[in-house]
């Protein structure tokens, strides 16, 4: 059994068949760029969503810093140390001295009369 082709036929079969092939490229391709295409925009979305939370969570950083720096400008209004009282009070104390001293000078004086 033989099988004849004419030239013709022979080139327009191939032109058919490259045809084939280019139309399912360009198919294949579309569906891959259209996928692509999805798979970015979701991870632009995920992006966003990380952005957002990266920018709450910096606000949070900030705000306990600030707190913080607070906290410090505050603290040596609110603590004595132990040195600084054992100082004050012996200042004190010694104020006090004195002016009992006095006191029992003027009754000394007083008694004397």
């Amino acid at each position: 059994m033989t099988f004849q082709v004419e030239m013709g036929m022979l080139i327009s079969l191939l032109l058919t068949f490259f045809g084939f092939l280019i139309g399912a490229g360009k198919i294949l391709l579309a569906q891959i760029d259209r996928r692509q295409s999805e798979r970015d925009g979701k991870q632009e979305e995920q992006i966003k969503v990380l952005l957002a939370q990266l920018s709450k969570e910096a606000e949070s950083i900030h705000r306990l810093e600030r707190e913080f720096l607070k906290f410090q400008a505050e603290l040596p209004l609110l603590y004595i140390r132990r040195e600084d009282y054992v100082r004050n009070q012996t200042v004190i104390e010694a104020k006090l001295d004195a002016v009992a001293l006095k006191i029992e000078n003027i009754q000394l004086k007083g008694a004397q009369r």
